[in-house]
């Protein structure tokens, strides 16, 4: 390789691709700890040593330039490259002191990781856990976490996957909203008031009349995409909303809309493939395997 011939700083190109990813200065310096001023001059120093520009001022913020597009895919591979380094060094770590970032959902996150993390830290006191809080998938290539829980078993060939249980959830009321619905409720449901989503609102709607529960949007008093907000919404008497049945059934306040569950899945805990070989994320990953097997009563445990 011709040395000679790479003429940018590489960390002028990381500050460049984290720019473009993020879509704004400011973002950007939040996502690498920088100062927007610093991080400013990184991406204008790299257009200066690569004699091209990069980005633009659009009417929607910061725009890449026909050059920067092009450039962005050859970044990115940079970018992966530096990941995949970064996860091969991090893999062959024996020390099981230290910082584990651990993706959840809210609900996940609230109701069911504290009790498992405090007695995860009783036998472990020298990790320390980074509760990523997402409804979203954690892109665990990416270091967004180094554990991720989830309901869908992943297709990625590099992330292994182990099944822990399975979860069910069915829709909760107050009794007093209960006492307005129609009966029989499986032919006026439909009918009454439903906690909804901002983002996914028609996903939950299909999913709702493949059981039974045909619904239009005039019927849904209420949106959030915060799955703890909609839970709060209907403890508070707003309207129908769901929840796993673990944990709407022990709350008081609500009764199940309909006896039997509405959705079911699978509960997998995710990791890359290279972090495996690292003892923290090993020795978590076993102990998460083993209480959420417990909570969720996996048959296959």
């Amino acid at each position: 390789m011709n040395w000679q011939a790479i003429k940018f700083d590489w960390n002028r190109a990381r500050a460049f691709l984290v720019t473009a990813e993020e879509g704004s200065l400011s973002a950007a310096a939040k996502a690498l700890g920088v100062s927007q001023p610093t991080l400013g001059r990184q991406v204008a120093a790299l257009e200066e040593e690569l004699s091209t520009a990069l980005f633009e001022r659009g009417n929607r913020g910061l725009e890449l330039t026909q050059n920067g597009l092009e450039l962005l895919a050859y970044v990115r591979a940079m970018g992966d490259a530096a990941s995949n380094l970064s996860l091969a060094a991090t893999g062959q770590a024996t020390s099981i002191e230290g910082d584990i970032a651990i993706s959840a959902s809210e609900i996940t996150a609230a109701y069911i990781m504290p009790p498992i993390i405090q007695k995860l830290r009783s036998q472990y006191p020298g990790i320390h856990i980074n509760l990523v809080v997402s409804n979203e998938a954690s892109d665990l290539r990416r270091r967004a976490a180094d554990i991720a829980i989830r309901n869908f078993r992943p297709t990625e060939p590099d992330l292994i996957a182990r099944k822990v249980g399975e979860f069910s959830a069915t829709l909760y009321a107050t009794p007093e909203i209960i006492s307005t619905l129609p009966l029989p409720l499986s032919d006026g449901l439909c009918k009454g008031p439903f906690i909804g989503f901002l983002s996914n609102n028609p996903a939950y709607m299909g999913a709702l009349a493949q059981s039974g529960i045909k619904l239009l949007e005039d019927y849904f008093v209420a949106r959030t995409d915060s799955h703890l907000v909609n839970w709060q919404m209907t403890r508070a008497g707003i309207g129908v909303g769901i929840m796993p049945i673990e944990l709407g059934d022990a709350e008081p306040a609500v009764k199940r809309v309909f006896a039997d569950k509405i959705f079911g899945g699978d509960v997998w805990l995710v990791s890359h493939r290279e972090l495996r070989m690292n003892l923290r994320v090993r020795t978590v990953f076993d102990f998460l395997a083993t209480e959420l097997g417990q909570y969720f009563k996996n048959p296959e445990a």
